[in-house]
């Protein structure tokens, strides 16, 4: 009882937080007929259509007409994930900015932050398991290459063309991520930022950023990619790679690519609420952040 208390509590501070920026809250369709096609993750069929990984394509539709501050707290859908971390059901938060970019993203993410430690009682700081962390402080940037210099014996480029990124990634970087201050991770791969606006500078890597606090990925946000002719190009990339792996082909978002055109400048993020109460609450599991989890039903 304690904890959904909690959940509530920290679920109206977002959307305290948001109302009094001048967002607008908004509902998305979950069943879509075409979703964003990603090689690594799937989604759920629901009788021919399927149900949502993510509201992003409804949100980005809503920006392109019109609506330029917008927020959503929704329920997305996941196959086959499931861990001490993942649910198949999660919640999530996601907001859109006109005329931001992810280096406003991570400015927002860290007053929403420090908003809810302040509503729920935490102030400054934020314990987590064996950990303090630090709020008051200016959230740490690392950019993705250098945390293989700093936290590995390979390099960024080394592990992407040995196919090993996602693996460091998950044994050798991210548990020491955050561990006293949160932070950002920042300048992925263009080729991990399938929807993101590439570095003006450096056109390999992408405007994309995580945000990572005790060793745990809590969300991941970008400036807007809003060039259809290369989104449907990343689009078309990813489909291809989920045919050489025996992955459930998926229909062009055509509807979205039309809109895409008429988007302005924008950044969004995703953020996982359940791993934000996870952390809020000291839980160390997953399950115990939400009021009945698949196994329960």
């Amino acid at each position: 009882m304690k904890v959904l208390e909690q959940r509530a509590q920290i679920i109206n501070a977002i959307r305290v937080f948001f109302l009094n920026n001048d967002f607008l809250e908004v509902e998305t369709p979950l069943r879509l007929p075409a979703i964003i096609p990603e090689a690594h993750i799937d989604s759920m069929d629901s009788e021919g259509w399927f149900l949502q990984a993510s509201p992003e394509l409804c949100m980005k539709r809503l920006v392109s007409r019109g609506y330029d501050k917008i927020f959503q707290i929704c329920k997305c859908f996941r196959k086959n994930e499931r861990s001490e971390k993942h649910l198949p059901e999660l919640t999530m938060l996601e907001w859109y900015a006109k005329d931001e970019t992810y280096l406003d993203l991570m400015d927002t993410a860290q007053n929403l932050i420090r908003h809810i430690a302040k509503k729920t009682g935490s102030g400054n700081t934020l314990k987590y398991q064996n950990k303090t962390i630090d709020l008051k402080k200016k959230f740490l940037k690392l950019s993705v290459k250098d945390a293989f210099l700093q936290f590995t014996d390979t390099t960024m480029e080394k592990a992407l063309v040995n196919k090993q990124f996602d693996e460091i990634m998950g044994f050798e970087i991210e548990p020491n991520l955050g561990t006293n201050q949160p932070l950002f991770l920042y300048d992925y791969p263009v080729s991990l930022g399938a929807l993101a606006k590439s570095k003006h500078d450096n056109p390999d890597l992408a405007e994309r950023f995580e945000l990572y606090i005790a060793g745990i990925e809590l969300a991941n946000g970008f400036s807007e990619l809003i060039n259809p002719r290369e989104q449907k190009k990343r689009f078309e990339s990813e489909l291809i790679l989920r045919r050489s792996m025996g992955k459930q082909d998926i229909p062009m978002p055509e509807k979205f690519l039309e809109d895409l055109g008429k988007m302005p400048e924008t950044a969004g993020i995703a953020l996982g609420i359940d791993r934000l109460i996870m952390l809020f609450c000291n839980l160390d599991l997953i399950d115990k952040a939400v009021s009945f989890t698949p196994e329960q039903i």
